[in-house]
């Protein structure tokens, strides 16, 4: 099972580089992985406006995809307010402001462990 978290936290650590790049506001990394069997990591982002937050996933489905890890299903590209996209043990969502602010996942997945997002930093 250790083999699955290490790779659960390369997946986090590559998908947070990608966010970056991009200028991604807000990163939070949350760990379901106690409170939940459908993902060890959430990762939540936020977007100034529709064309950064599609390059935001863009960026992240490259660099997963070219490290071997592609995407099992994403949702949301189009309208891009909120793009899910789902890595198996890791789900990446990133927001618009409005639409952040309206769910609130790290309010709803409080019981997840809030993560430094150092510890997915070089």
């Amino acid at each position: 099972m250790e083999d699955n978290r290490e790779s659960s936290a390369a997946i986090a650590k590559l998908a947070i580089q990608a966010l970056e790049d991009k200028k991604a506001e807000d990163i939070r990394i949350i760990d379901i992985s106690q409170v939940s069997v459908i993902a060890d990591y959430f990762i939540i982002a936020g977007g100034s406006n529709k064309n950064q937050i599609q390059a935001l996933c863009d960026n992240v489905l490259e660099k997963l995809g070219r490290a071997g890890y592609p995407e099992k299903q994403t949702e949301g590209y189009k309208t891009a307010n909120w793009i899910l996209m789902d890595f198996g043990d890791v789900i990446v969502h990133i927001f618009d402001k409005e639409n952040r602010l309206i769910y609130d996942l790290e309010r709803i997945w409080r019981d997840g462990r809030q993560v430094d997002i150092a510890e997915f930093q070089h």
